[in-house]
């Protein structure tokens, strides 16, 4: 048997030719070479390559994320005391779990006082929020000022208008609400009802996707969805819901949607929890002729929304 060793030398390869878009021979660039230093020379610099020297190093921690740029974070828990002391309009909280001092109290007094979610969670979930040294707690920081119902709600009386709210149940999909949101400005919505927990983060893709409506509309944040509807019928608002577990249609104009109305729409999963249900004036479902039964939750919105104008326009 033949040992490698005595094999002859391989026959050196001849560079593959390249041709250009207009069949034109490519001239073969030889790799460059590296001074004593290990640094390129500055033939990579004419043809315009980086230099070995001048490349970024890779990430420390390559399996983090990288931060949302669209998205306002604060880190460590004095900063984010102060901001609450300053009433900057925090969207939610993250302390790390079982922490427990001065600070975290007061942090969590204050975020209660203004219906700001604040959630203990592992330090795996920090690490994945962001790259930077959080020192335990994690603050996202609202692009918009969420405001009271109740003002909301009493300065449309006092002006005369019929007031026209949507409340979202755990609408959790940045881009589905910044779609319904773009549907409510159009349609006359004078202001948009989320849950302080379990809703969609309002970011840099709401903000996109709502085309700016977002800066238009106003936006309330309650802490409980069940107080907020019963506070509703308690002021003369009636509560619709779209769900397509009723049977009551919505072209069938059953249901007079020209006075104050609130018009709740339920979650991408499971549509409106069956506690809000219960509280509903009315229940109307949209009708469909194709196969598949359900709607995604920003276009039947839009659909809700139409014929509640529509028949506001009629009745003018």
């Amino acid at each position: 048997m033949e040992k490698r060793t005595n094999r002859p030398p391989r026959p050196l390869t001849e560079r593959r030719q390249f041709f250009d878009s207009e069949n034109r021979p490519v001239p073969n660039r030889r790799p460059a070479s590296r001074d004593a230093e290990g640094s390129r020379f500055e033939g990579d610099r004419a043809e315009g390559r980086r230099p070995e020297g001048d490349r970024p190093e890779r990430p420390r921690y390559p399996h983090r994320p990288a931060q949302d740029r669209s998205i306002d974070m604060i880190f460590g828990l004095r900063p984010i005391l102060e901001a609450l002391n300053a009433g900057r309009t925090l969207d939610k909280i993250f302390l790390l779990r079982g922490t427990k001092n001065s600070m975290t109290q007061d942090i969590t007094a204050l975020a209660k006082t203004a219906n700001i979610p604040v959630s203990m969670v592992p330090i795996e979930k920090l690490d994945g929020i962001t790259r930077k040294n959080h020192q335990g707690a994690v603050a996202y920081v609202s692009p918009i000022d969420y405001m009271p119902l109740d003002s909301i709600l009493a300065g449309l009386y006092e002006e005369g208008k019929t007031p026209l709210l949507l409340v979202l149940d755990r609408i959790t999909d940045v881009r589905n609400f910044g779609s319904i949101a773009r549907n409510a400005e159009c349609m006359g919505v004078h202001a948009i009802v989320v849950p302080s927990r379990g809703a969609a983060q309002v970011n840099g893709d709401a903000l996109k996707t709502s085309a700016g409506a977002l800066n238009l509309i106003p936006v309330c944040r309650e802490p409980n969805l069940k107080e907020t509807l019963t506070f509703l019928r308690e002021s003369g608002v009636q509560v619709v819901a779209c769900t397509e577990k009723s049977d009551a249609s919505l072209e069938a104009e059953t249901v007079d949607l020209t006075g104050p109305l609130a018009v709740l729409m339920g979650s991408e999963e499971d549509g409106i929890s069956p506690e809000y249900l219960r509280l509903a004036d009315h229940k109307l479902r949209i009708p469909m002729a194709g196969q598949i039964s359900s709607l995604n939750v920003s276009v039947a919105s839009g659909i809700m929304l139409y014929e509640v104008l529509r028949q506001r326009l009629i009745k003018k």
